[in-house]
């Protein structure tokens, strides 16, 4: 299993002492959450998951570290209700976006396009929704407009009209065909041409970009005084709606701006700390690496 993107980064910019209290939103197989553990021996985390594999195989991970850790069976968007339940205060929050490697070498959950699975994509397995309904299901109209705004994908029309006109389509490597059959020759050189479709079902089904962005605004108000958030992101869509929520929070409103003087009140809460890029030879080491970026907001009062 590779070593997981941006952790050296992410380890330092959380900024943790050993009694930090620190919530790591994406669980996955542990990667960052073992390494965050050992470094907050008198703190403690909370690491979000809702991968029944992930959990299981973590717990096992964690536990030979310490026993100062509670893995939470649930989507990161309840993070405000899960951790003031706890009733804590927090000092770090990660957030590792996008599918774990794990999920995406298990054939069986449909989240790759180079191997055959049943058309499946949920990062929760009891959920209704799978890619199986948004493929055979969805308008033309709707598909069109998920393939576009989700994956940004230029042929999004003729792939959604290809996909309807050869419903059912019941597998990953099904809906491959179909799509290659959709798009001209050329673009199947550059680079595999399911991979801007498979991202939007994805997102689709486990309505990523929603669940990220009220999970992020709710991260914010958790965080004590000289708290951190680490957000790793590996796609435009997701890290322009970090960048987005840090620069609001982070900023004085318009209007206050050209006062000599802006009273404390007004004062922004947040700063923002900075914005990282692998390095060539983390990139060269981990493939899925290429188009990470992290970025970094402290609470400052």
């Amino acid at each position: 299993m590779h070593k997981s993107v941006l952790l050296d980064e992410c380890l330092e910019y959380l900024n943790l002492h050993d009694n930090s209290i620190v919530v790591d939103c994406t669980l996955g197989y542990g990667g960052h959450s073992s390494e965050i553990l050992k470094r907050i021996k008198k703190g403690k985390l909370f690491a979000f998951d809702q991968d029944t594999n992930a959990i299981k195989y973590s717990n096992e991970k964690l536990s030979k570290i310490g026993n100062n850790f509670e893995i939470i069976n649930s989507n990161f968007v309840n993070i405000k209700e899960e951790i003031e339940k706890r009733n804590v205060k927090v000092d770090g929050v990660l957030y590792d976006l996008g599918v774990s490697s794990p999920q995406l070498d298990i054939d069986t959950r449909g989240f790759s396009f180079h191997a055959d699975a049943k058309l499946d994509m949920r990062m929760n397995q009891n959920q209704d929704l799978s890619a199986y309904e948004v493929v055979n299901s969805y308008t033309e109209e709707d598909l069109t407009d998920i393939l576009f705004k989700y994956g940004e994908e230029k042929y999004a029309k003729s792939i959604a009209k290809e996909i309807v006109n050869n419903r059912p389509i019941n597998t990953t490597l099904e809906l491959v065909e179909v799509i290659k059959n959709a798009v001209p020759e050329k673009y199947k050189r550059d680079k595999h041409p399911a991979r801007k479709t498979f991202q939007a079902i994805r997102i689709e089904v486990n309505d990523e970009l929603n669940v990220f962005k009220k999970s992020l605004k709710d991260a914010l108000e958790l965080l004590n005084i000289n708290g951190r958030i680490c957000v790793i992101t590996f796609h435009s869509l997701e890290d322009k709606i970090c960048k987005e929520i840090f620069k609001k929070v982070s900023d004085l409103p318009n209007e206050l701006k050209n006062l000599p003087v802006v009273p404390e009140e007004y004062q922004p809460k947040y700063k923002v700390i900075k914005t990282i890029k692998p390095t060539k030879d983390e990139i060269n080491s981990n493939n899925r690496a290429r188009s990470a970026k992290l970025r970094v907001i402290e609470r400052i009062r």
